[in-house]
Parts: structure tokens; sequence; C-alpha cells
């Protein structure tokens, strides 16, 4: 009897088993000695402009996967479960590239001071300040991203998001100095594991 193959669908609780295991053996691990730095590089051990740079794309780039993750949140209430330790941890990165970015400019104000909700560290995600009824939108604000209406594929939409973010961090480790190019690397590797993950629970 020829062996069965098994179906590649996952259950809610196996798909978060599955989830938890990988970021517990993966990257993450790798993600931890890599911010253990404190980003300088350079003469004097102060990052050049070029190092700010980089920097200051990956914290935004960050960024803007965390709104993804908020987004499709939103829209799939179901995912939230799901998403909440690939969402953790990509809040992590964010954190990691701003931490080595203040170093480089004492001036910078922290962006998060308390722990949030996922742990500490981690940055809840951001409220909407109060506005006014009668005030204009704010052409700067960062605009949510739109999340497809079925489930499976506002997981894959995610992937591709995380793989395209993954790749780019990989293509700038050849401009950046050891200690952030050991960060990159670290956080790409983990954005690849992110884009594998939400591939296999869409």
């Amino acid at each position: 009897m020829p062996p069965t193959t098994p179906s590649r669908a996952l259950s809610g609780p196996r798909r978060r088993s599955l989830f938890a295991g990988a970021l517990a053996a993966g990257p993450g691990a790798l993600l931890l000695s890599a911010c253990s730095g404190d980003g300088a590089a350079g003469e004097g051990g102060k990052p050049d402009a070029a190092d700010r740079r980089l920097r200051e794309r990956a914290a935004r780039e960050s960024r803007d996967l965390l709104l993804r993750y908020d987004a499709t949140a939103a829209t799939h209430p179901e995912l939230a479960e799901l998403l909440a330790p690939l969402r953790a941890e990509t809040a992590l990165h964010a954190t990691a590239f701003d931490a080595g970015d203040r170093s480089a400019s004492p001036s910078a104000s922290p962006r998060s001071g308390g722990p949030g909700p996922e742990g500490p560290g981690v940055p809840p995600a951001a409220p909407s300040p109060a506005r006014s009824p009668d005030a204009s939108p704010d052409p700067d604000a960062p605009r949510a991203p739109e999340v497809p209406g079925k489930p499976a594929e506002a997981l894959k939409a995610l992937a591709g998001a995380e793989r395209r973010t993954a790749d780019a961090r990989t293509a700038a480790l050849s401009r950046a100095e050891p200690e952030l190019a050991r960060l990159l690397a670290s956080v790409a590797a983990s954005g690849a594991a992110h884009a594998y993950l939400l591939n296999e629970a869409a």
C-alpha cells in the first residue's frame, strides 16, 4: 500500500504549534545575538552615514510590515492569534534597527519606553492620535495596506511582503558594516522563515 501524503492544510492548533516551534528554534536566536551589539562601526566606533541610512530604511520596512500584520489581523480576526508571534518578532526587528540608529544619534528620542503586550521591548500596535472631526487627513501618515478578502490570500500577500523585505535586506549586506551586516542577515533569515510559515498556513 503506497504511503499517503499528509494534507498541506493545517488546523488552527497545529498551525499555532508550528509557528511557535519554528520561531523558538529558528532565526530568532540569531537575532538575539545580533542585537546584542551596539551597532558601532567605522572609525571611532561611530556608524557612518551610509550605515545610518541602511538602518533607517530597515526600521521603516519593519514598521511597514507591522502595519500589514495589524491590517491583516483587523480584516481577518480569526488570523490574529496565528499572526501574533510573527508580529511580535517583527516588532523586535524594528526595535533593533531603531536602537542602533539612536546610538548613532544621541539626541533622538526613544520610540517606546515600556513593555508592550507581546513582551518587554515589543511595541504594541500604535494607537491613532485623536483628531478633530474637521481636520484634514495627514498626507505623511502611513496608510494601512489593502488586505485581500480571503484569509488564505491575505496570508499569501503577507508572505510576499516578508519575502520581498528579506530579499532587500540580503541585497544590502555588501553595503553594510560588519555589525549591521550581522543584524541584517539575521533579520533577513527571520523574514524568510516568516514567509515560509505564512505560505504553509495559507
